[in-house]
């Protein structure tokens, strides 16, 4: 169902009518006509190309998403559990997860059907006595307005975290001493690993978001800062339930969509980038 609606409507762009040029105004020169420069407007020709396509990927992303929400409203409870086991237990036994020193991950939200990552979380913060060795520096994300701008914040504990209007959990701009927590923008390291959610994905790398292009804006920020400092650029990792994953050309993506490095479901891991296969095997 999924793969037969998007397909109609990616058919659909390549049979939008092109706009029809008007004929172009010419100039009297003594006994010779002269035609006016045609470069304004071809630019406008593909502007209005341009805002169709762009339009056009807008509606087939809305639709894709509204076919994975069904999807995903429609696993059963068991299923999803699971699911959310085997995706965090693969995380939990990889050497790629047991290296990474630093990461960034989302705190998984039930109401969206996100898959879970509590266990992760507490993998990353040890509370016992004696496990501090064993504790991540961990960033979580905070969204800060509706004009796509996101941070991601250090936390040491669950208890960092609260409720925003949304009744997600963030970490508070300051802990407990009233110090700004550390911001990994402004990190004098790097981190090792991103763990990202999604609405949907494929085994070529594309990630479907939710609309709100929070993580695309802040992926390509973190990006241009790791090439600024010559830092190794993170693995993007997904976590996916079963039927998040997209046969290949279904998901529609422009030219702020950043790809994942690797994909990981119930079924194990599908590293996808050539940094994932090197440092996944």
């Amino acid at each position: 169902m999924i793969k037969n609606t998007v397909a109609t409507l990616m058919v659909r762009l390549h049979h939008l009518p092109l706009p029809r040029a008007a004929p172009a105004p010419t100039y009297r020169c003594g006994r010779h006509l002269a035609l006016a420069p045609p470069l304004p407007r071809l630019r406008a020709s593909a502007a209005v190309m341009s805002t169709a396509a762009e339009q056009t990927i807008a509606d087939q992303k809305r639709t894709l998403r509204a076919e994975v929400r069904r999807a995903l409203k429609a696993l059963s409870a068991d299923q999803r559990a699971s699911e959310d086991l085997a995706i965090q237990t693969t995380i939990l036994d990889s050497s790629w997860f047991k290296a990474s020193k630093r990461l960034c991950a989302y705190i998984s939200c039930q109401q969206l059907r996100e898959v879970d990552t509590s266990k992760i979380l507490a993998e990353c913060l040890p509370s016992n006595p004696g496990q501090e060795e064993l504790a991540k520096d961990l960033y979580v994300p905070r969204v800060e307005d509706k004009n796509r701008n996101m941070r991601m914040l250090k936390i040491t504990t669950m208890d960092d975290l609260v409720k925003n209007s949304m009744n997600i959990l963030e970490p508070s701009p300051v802990d407990a001493t009233g110090n700004n927590r550390e911001d990994v923008l402004s990190s004098l390291s790097p981190v090792d690993l991103f763990l990202l959610p999604g609405q949907a994905f494929d085994r070529t790398g594309r990630r479907l978001g939710r609309g709100g292009g929070y993580y695309d804006t802040f992926l390509l920020k973190y990006q241009e800062l790791a090439k600024e400092k010559g830092w190794n650029q993170p693995l993007l990792v997904a976590l996916s339930y079963s039927v998040q994953i997209m046969d290949e050309g279904i998901i529609p993506v422009n030219s702020t969509d950043v790809p994942i490095d690797a994909l990981v479901s119930s079924s194990g891991v599908i590293p996808i980038s050539a940094a994932a296969l090197q440092r996944m095997q």
